[in-house]
């Protein structure tokens, strides 16, 4: 069945700007030296008071200028910047985790991603921007705000303050002309329940377009971790315009996947992934966004919060059959992804992980140097 006339036709090939505005131990370690924070909450509660001007000092750094043109230089068309839910006021509901501080998180990174929507305009990049963190946790990784917590779904108060974060992200950006779209919700688990996040979905959805023109930005939704055929023509009606179905993509974080030879995961690519994408181009009733991928083949990066890494099998490598296994990952995934919408690669940049930081895997040749 066609998608709607209605959907963007701007193919945006981007990447996310991970480990900026919600802090990853495994991205920027230094951060973490030394301390038993895993996630940005217990780094601001175990820092208390010196949390600002070290994340001040991250946060003009991390990210510049620089990497804005540089992007632009080399092709790429859209970020995609992850934020928390503590990114504009400290008015956010209380969790145990705070501890007798009820509002832990640094304030100011409103006028980080201020800065980073001025850049993004000068160098003509669309920009989605990601709740990536709310309230309670809606996944209990790192990349939520608290590792090994997922309660956001528990609490009215937290899913009411997800909404509240969604319109002030709408009414503060909905008329930047760099504002291509706003993601409700990044990485909801796989056991919350469908229909909550749908109710959830398209309550996010009423609040953006009070604000956000259907013409101009899209309100973009993750699977959670659950087959599309749970969401078929979910939003697809004429009351809904420009939604789109995000996806992330990793042959990483599970025994069956880690398991294979580099033919294995070329397979998977190249067979198995452009399957799913013709499927749910066919029958998904909206377009589809990859929002998450990457180059990453072993679980170094996961060690930092996973007991028992497996073995990966390309350790008996040469550097030059190694470099030739990335360029072929590469190529076959976004030899797929490019059936889409849109991709966006994870992340453009981290600390030591280079098949997870798009500036490396290009100066690296594992990636085109040109996206345009």
């Amino acid at each position: 069945m066609p998608i709607d006339a209605d959907r963007p036709v701007k193919k945006l090939r981007g990447v996310n700007l991970g480990g900026w505005l919600v802090l990853e131990k495994w991205m920027t370690p230094s951060l973490f030296s030394g301390m038993a924070a895993r996630d940005e909450t217990a780094w601001c509660v175990e820092l208390g008071d010196k949390a600002e001007w070290i994340l001040q000092k991250h946060w003009r750094t991390f990210i510049n200028r620089e990497d804005f043109a540089w992007l632009a230089e080399v092709g790429i068309n859209a970020v995609r910047i992850p934020v928390g839910h503590w990114l504009f006021e400290a008015d956010y509901p209380y969790h145990a985790s705070y501890g007798v501080n009820p509002y832990p998180f640094v304030q100011g990174g409103a006028d980080i991603l201020d800065q980073a929507f001025a850049w993004a305009s000068e160098f003509g990049l669309a920009v989605v921007v990601d709740l990536h963190a709310a309230p309670g946790c809606q996944n209990g990784f790192d990349n939520g705000g608290i590792q090994d917590v997922c309660e956001w779904h528990t609490r009215r108060e937290y899913i009411d303050y997800a909404l509240k974060s969604l319109e002030r992200l709408a009414q503060r950006y909905g008329g930047h002309p760099a504002l291509c779209g706003i993601e409700v919700l990044n990485e909801p688990r796989w056991d919350i329940d469908t229909e909550l996040l749908k109710r959830y979905t398209q309550a996010g959805y009423d609040i953006i377009r009070r604000h956000c023109r259907a013409d101009d930005v899209a309100v973009i939704f993750h699977d959670g971790f659950r087959g599309f055929r749970e969401y078929e023509r979910f939003m697809s009606g004429p009351q809904y315009r420009n939604v789109i179905f995000d996806i992330h993509r990793y042959q990483c974080f599970i025994r069956e996947d880690v398991e294979l030879d580099v033919f294995g995961h070329l397979n998977k690519a190249v067979v198995d992934w452009k399957n799913e994408a013709e499927d749910i181009i066919a029958h998904a009733g909206i377009p589809t966004y990859v929002g998450e991928w990457s180059l990453g083949l072993d679980l170094k990066m996961a060690a930092s919060w996973a007991a028992g890494a497996f073995d990966y099998p390309t350790s008996g490598m040469d550097d030059f059959q190694l470099n030739v296994a990335y360029r072929g990952y590469a190529a076959a995934q976004l030899a797929c992804f490019e059936k889409y919408l849109g991709w966006f690669f994870w992340s453009y940049k981290t600390e030591n992980m280079p098949q997870w930081c798009f500036r490396d895997c290009v100066e690296n040749g594992w990636l085109p140097n040109r996206f345009g």
